[in-house]
Formats: C-alpha cells, structure tokens, sequence
C-alpha cells in the first residue's frame, strides 16, 4: 500500500470541516501542533523530529526504507491566499529510479496539498510536489498509485543537496492546469519523505508552509 494521499482506503484518515485558516501551523514557531502523523500499515514510519539549522526550528525527516508523513488538516482559502511558499532540503537523492512506476516511487521530500473528496473519496485531488532524484525540474505525471494525485517535479537530482531552496506555487492555478478544477479552498497540506519502495535512505528538512496573496 503506497501513500498517495489521495485514496481514501490508503490514507485511513478524512479532511474534516475546519474554518478557513490562513495557512499551517510554523514548525519555526509551535512545531507540529495541529499537525497529525500519518503512518501506514505494514511499512516503517520515517523517523521525523524537531531540530534548529541556523538557530531557526525546522522538521527533519530521517528516512530508512520508509513511508510516513505529517497532515495539516484545515481548510485554506484559495480565494484570499493561494500561493504556497515554503522552503526545503534534501542530503541526498536516490539513485537508478524509475519515478514514475511503483517501484520507484520514493522521493526524498514532497509537498501535499490536498482536495478531500468527503463522503465521496473518488473526488479526492492531490498535488504532490517533490524533490526529485531523475526527472527534470518543471516535469510531472500521474502518481503511478491513483490518476487523483499529480506529481510535479520542482527540483531534482544532487544539485542544491544539502542547501535550503525556496519555492514558490500557486496552488489555484496548478489545480486548474492539471485537474481542470477551478478552487475555492482545499482541506490541508502534507509533508512526506519516503524511501519505501527502492528500500533506499534519505534525510530531508521542511520549514514552514505559507499560504500567501
């Protein structure tokens, strides 16, 4: 069973009805309040901790043939704030994958964000950004899992290992660019590293997820 956080038998969790919030919780400031783990049946938890880079508070992923992530789980109003920011860094990359089929479907960090399908998980979208380790910045494809995740490739490969990248997206228009959805809101926002398929090993860090103007 592989996270895709899109179908609902997989996820073993539902977004429910939260006021609009402007966007997550900061790691830098309350850490993982509000924040929900998400383990998976059968598969290791990746190993996520507080930890300071440059005295600011960041979440840090150790992954070892692993599959795990954390959830924020409330509503974000896309009408007022829908462009994403947050910043990320990977240690390393894997090598010899074929992201796009299942067996190669590790990345050392992704971002969700995340369209609950509510009493209907057939309507589930998920947008994943990730760190990729071969295919090419600006790619992306169908979660090899489920045609409702997209997977968007923002880095990729060795170059900016081990440096904090900044990026940038509005979550509005990617919705509407690869699932022809035109939204209002979306129901909450994931961080994940991953290893599990390859049974390769990863570290990452993720700072705080910002929902802007």
């Amino acid at each position: 069973m592989k996270p895709t956080f899109a179908a609902a038998a997989a996820l073993a969790f539902a977004f429910f009805a939260q006021p609009v919030s402007a966007e997550p919780g900061p790691f830098s400031v309350t850490g993982l309040a509000g924040w929900t783990e998400q383990t998976f049946g059968g598969k290791n938890a990746t190993r996520y901790r507080l930890a300071r880079d440059a005295d600011v508070q960041v979440l840090e992923a150790d992954c070892r043939a692993s599959a795990s992530g954390w959830i924020w789980k409330e509503k974000i109003d896309l009408n007022r704030t829908p462009v994403l920011r947050w910043r990320w860094k990977v240690a390393q990359v894997y090598s010899g994958l074929q992201e796009r089929e299942k067996t190669g479907d590790d990345f050392p960090a992704r971002v969700y964000v995340v369209l609950d399908g509510g009493w209907a998980p057939w309507r589930t979208r998920s947008l994943i950004y990730v760190w990729a380790s071969a295919n090419a910045p600006g790619a992306d494809w169908p979660s090899a899992y489920t045609p409702r995740a997209h997977v968007v490739a923002l880095r990729s490969g060795a170059a900016g290992a081990g440096r904090w990248e900044e990026e940038r997206r509005d979550v509005r228009a990617d919705f509407k660019r690869y699932f022809g959805l035109d939204l209002a809101a979306v129901d909450g926002v994931a961080v994940m590293t991953d290893c599990d398929d390859a049974g390769g090993a990863a570290g990452a860090w993720y700072g705080d997820l910002r929902f802007e103007r």
